[in-house]
């Protein structure tokens, strides 16, 4: 007598599209945080170059004769990296943001603006010579132009 052994071994289906359907659904909820915290990361660089003129700032007053703040040509950016050489700060060649600097005798305002997601609304930062940072215009959460 012989007994037959059935050696189907492997995965039905309907297994295989429940294993589907999970996975689209765990990357459905992913995908938006991943996307939200890559753009949060852009923003760092945007806050760390403003604390950057800030300090820089307010060194460049004390050691300057006139105690005035540095006043740029122009504004700083990857097209731009040395427009503020003489704070001491360069921006990188991969910076997604513009930076500029308006100072007078008794004070100054940085900002950074960019647009790091690729929509109309562009990313305003704001840093003055009390050490102020401000977000203007948060390009994460606005859908439009601020």
């Amino acid at each position: 007598m012989k007994i037959f052994h059935n050696d189907d071994s492997g995965f039905t289906l309907i297994e295989l599209m429940i294993v589907v359907v999970i996975i689209s659904i765990l990357a459905a909820m992913a995908i938006p945080r991943f996307m939200a915290a890559s753009t949060k990361t852009k923003q760092s660089e945007a806050k760390l170059i403003l604390k950057q003129i800030y300090v820089n700032e307010r060194t460049y007053r004390q050691q300057e004769a006139t105690n005035a703040y540095f006043i740029p040509a122009g504004p700083a950016s990857k097209a731009n990296p040395t427009a503020f050489n003489e704070i001491w700060i360069e921006i990188a060649d991969n910076a997604k943001y513009t930076f500029t600097i308006v100072a007078n005798g008794d004070g100054f305002i940085a900002t950074a603006q960019g647009n790091i997601d690729d929509d109309a609304a562009l990313d305003t930062w704001t840093i003055d010579d009390k050490g102020i940072l401000q977000c203007l215009c948060d390009d994460i959460t606005e859908d439009a132009a601020c």
